[in-house]
């Protein structure tokens, strides 16, 4: 097996070798930006580069122990071998997530859509679905924005999640989602189908010059933050709302303590928010020069979730689908996001 070529290793030598020159270039803190951008990309490379040696050298002793080995070590070396497919599996994948922002964290939101309670109680079993899926990844979340619906559920939620190669495995979640089901709401017992809008986005520093916001360009706007009634209730204004003026697009938050702390949260969705807005518009110039151009809609949902009459969850995009609704619903997502980006053709940039 020829590991190195198999990921590119040498021009990932070649790639850090001039970051390397650069970062040790005088000169280049006369800009601190970019000197933190050269800096951060330097110390990402060489740690993805450093695991992938790692491994290499731990195929190699495998491959040099099983040449020598006896019937008594087969069961340790079969064992290691299954370990080493699985990491191959692994590394595979997030060779797809070449995107910018794919390595980085994530900002995940939930919005509740048309169908009253049903449908606030869906956008709720979203977020539990989500949670247990970055907890078993071992992401750490922060609730940004949260307002509870009004007899269950939840009409929005704003999740901050942080760790690697959180944005490029989530972002396949993003669109709307139905779900089809015997409501718990209805005193009939009917089948209802729900909507929820799942949005995901990079987090930008405010350092990334590809998305930089004036001043003069929002508006901010201060009030008491919502909770669960008693102690929970803030009684001075901390939550945050900035709206940006160009686009009208808006973001809040009301989970910190503090002020100052609320608005850096909410600083940090709008640079997201924009980011997206961004890209939605690079892809659909070159949809349009395509031809094929889809607008994400509320009826074009990407993912369908069955429990009545059958137990069923189907990718619109991909058509794959599974039969165990309830560990879908438990966070079992691996399987819909490795099918998405496999079936997903190389963003153009």
């Amino acid at each position: 097996m020829n590991f190195w070529s198999i990921f590119d290793l040498p021009s990932k030598e070649d790639e850090l070798a001039i970051l390397e020159n650069q970062s040790s270039d005088q000169k280049l803190w006369d800009d601190p930006q970019k000197a933190q951008q050269v800096m951060k990309k330097y110390s990402d490379l060489k740690s993805e580069l450093d695991d992938l040696k790692k491994f290499d050298l731990r195929i190699k002793d495998t491959l040099d122990l099983s040449q020598m080995a006896d019937d008594s070590m087969w069961d340790e070396i079969g064992e290691e071998t299954n370990q080493i497919v699985e990491k191959l599996d692994q590394l595979e994948l997030t060779a797809l997530l070449s995107a910018p922002y794919d390595k980085g964290n994530a900002v995940l939101a939930i919005h509740a859509g048309a169908g009253g309670v049903d449908s606030q109680d869906w956008a709720s079993m979203l977020q539990r679905q989500y949670l247990r899926w970055m907890e078993k990844h071992h992401y750490a979340t922060e609730v940004i924005d949260f307002t509870p619906g009004e007899e269950a559920g939840l009409k929005t939620i704003t999740i901050s999640v942080t760790g690697a190669y959180a944005y490029g495995y989530l972002k396949s979640e993003k669109g709307v989602h139905r779900l089809v089901r015997l409501s718990p709401f209805d005193s009939a017992h009917r089948r209802h189908t729900s909507f929820a809008m799942v949005e995901v986005m990079p987090e930008i520093e405010d350092t990334d010059p590809n998305i930089q916001i004036p001043v003069e360009d929002i508006k901010i706007e201060v009030y008491k933050s919502s909770g669960a009634g008693g102690q929970n209730v803030q009684k001075n204004s901390t939550a945050v709302r900035i709206t940006h003026i160009p686009t009208g697009i808006v973001a809040s938050c009301q989970n910190e303590r503090s002020q100052t702390q609320n608005r850096e949260s909410a600083l940090k969705v709008l640079r997201a928010r924009l980011y997206a807005l961004s890209l939605e518009a690079h892809v659909q110039q070159i949809s349009d020069l395509r031809g094929e151009y889809t607008k994400a809609e509320w009826g074009s949902q990407i993912r369908s979730y069955v429990l009545h009459p059958y137990q069923m969850v189907k990718d619109h995009r991909t058509n794959f689908e599974v039969g165990n609704t309830q560990g879908v619903l438990d966070g079992d997502l691996d399987a819909f996001i490795e099918s998405y980006l496999k079936f997903q053709p190389p963003v153009e940039h």
